[in-house]
């Protein structure tokens, strides 16, 4: 709050200096928001256009589905990776515990699709990260060449495999990803994690991925030809990152290869068990985007427009220009993520629930506070140490 004493002069720059500071994330992130629709809009001209076989024919495609308990959809999941519109592929369901309660659920898919589908159970460890374990586990049945990874929680259409395959065609493509949108949100604290997916990270990947501003690799729906893991160190070298899927990308492209983004949309069921589930998945997303990208996680908090518009109308004690500038930064993200969420992702249940994404916003910049200093990593009942390279180690007792 500027001074209008005169022997404050100083007080009042400092004072303004720090408005300033606050006010220009509301700006920028206010700019991001319709660069996002901007970059959606493009990135989406090209979403129906015809896919062609390659000029050899389809490639022989193995899909690795690593399970790790029972997630909500499991079966019309695992149904949908089965029932694809490809001439020849194979399903690999892996899980690392006999014990797992979605065994039952694998069992049933392998009895319905008995010559597509091969079931491994196997406790192999080669790292700390236990996505890698299960892959790697799940590689040594794969029978094709070309490999497609699918997380147990998406559900695909039935030209999935056609789309996400055919960019391989070229030999420059390292690897291919498709983006994904979240749905079956029922509990607030789903709608959240919903919003947080739909109206934040996929918009920020696509603008990435359209300017060029940063490289990615999205795990959980990436096809790569087996020969270019290989030469990268295989599963085997990615078993120590948190964010092993930035690390295979990051590779592959230092290897001279390029990445298409195809798109074509999954979709993610969100199964989020309460709010303390919600806020641990917040903090570990920002964790593994900081071992992934440092800058570009830094960068992120200039986007941030609702939650520092919050502060500024706080810091002025909610005097009418802050309170204005507050309404101003709302209106404009409820409006840009409107526009994406409607005419982009065609996402009913995100508009539904964006009443819900100011809360959203605050809380991810909490989130990005703590992951910011935090090194302890929750995971799977596990707890671990990131390591500011991005690798996990064992905690200290």
């Amino acid at each position: 709050m500027p001074s209008t004493g005169t022997g404050n002069t100083v007080t009042s720059m400092e004072l303004d200096f720090l408005q300033w500071i606050l006010l220009a994330p509301v700006i920028v992130g206010s700019v991001y928001g319709f660069l996002c629709f901007l970059t959606m809009r493009r990135f989406q001209a090209h979403a129906s256009e015809r896919v062609e076989a390659p000029p050899g024919g389809w490639p022989g495609v193995t899909i690795l589905k690593p399970i790790c308990g029972l997630d909500k959809g499991l079966e019309e999941n695992l149904r949908s990776t089965c029932s694809q519109d490809y001439p020849e592929y194979q399903v690999v369901l892996s899980a690392q515990d006999e014990n797992d309660p979605a065994i039952p659920v694998m069992q049933k898919i392998r009895q319905e699709f008995p010559e597509r589908v091969d079931l491994v159970i196997e406790n192999t460890v080669v790292g700390l990260n236990g996505k890698v374990n299960n892959l790697t586990g799940a590689l040594r049945h794969a029978r094709h060449d070309v490999l497609v990874i699918s997380d147990s929680d998406t559900r695909l259409g039935r030209d999935y495999l056609k789309r996400i395959v055919a960019p391989l065609a070229d030999r420059k493509i390292g690897y291919v990803c498709t983006p994904y949108k979240a749905t079956t949100a029922g509990r607030w604290y789903e709608k959240l994690c919903l919003l947080s997916f739909n109206a934040d990270f996929v918009p920020g990947v696509i603008f990435a991925y359209v300017t060029g501003a940063a490289k990615f690799c999205l795990g959980s729906s990436v096809a790569v030809r087996r020969e270019d893991l290989a030469s990268i160190g295989g599963f085997e070298g990615l078993s120590e990152y948190l964010a092993e899927d930035y690390e295979m990308g990051r590779r592959l492209l230092d290897n001279g290869k390029r990445m298409v983004l195809v798109p074509y949309w999954v979709e993610i069921l969100m199964d989020v068990k309460g709010a303390a589930q919600w806020w641990n998945y917040q903090v570990l997303w920002d964790q593994k985007t900081r071992a992934a990208d440092p800058v570009g996680f830094f960068s992120t908090v200039v986007t941030r427009s609702v939650p520092f518009a919050v502060l500024l109308a706080a810091y002025r004690l909610a005097d009418w220009p802050g309170i204005a500038i507050l309404g101003l930064a709302v209106l404009l993200r409820l409006a840009g993520a409107a526009a994406i969420l409607k005419w982009e992702i065609k996402d009913i249940e995100g508009l539904r629930a964006l009443w819900l994404l100011p809360v959203r916003d605050v809380a991810a910049l909490a989130s990005w506070a703590v992951a910011l200093t935090k090194r302890t990593v929750v995971w799977r009942n596990a707890c671990l140490t990131l390591r500011r390279d991005g690798r996990l180690a064992r905690r200290e007792s």
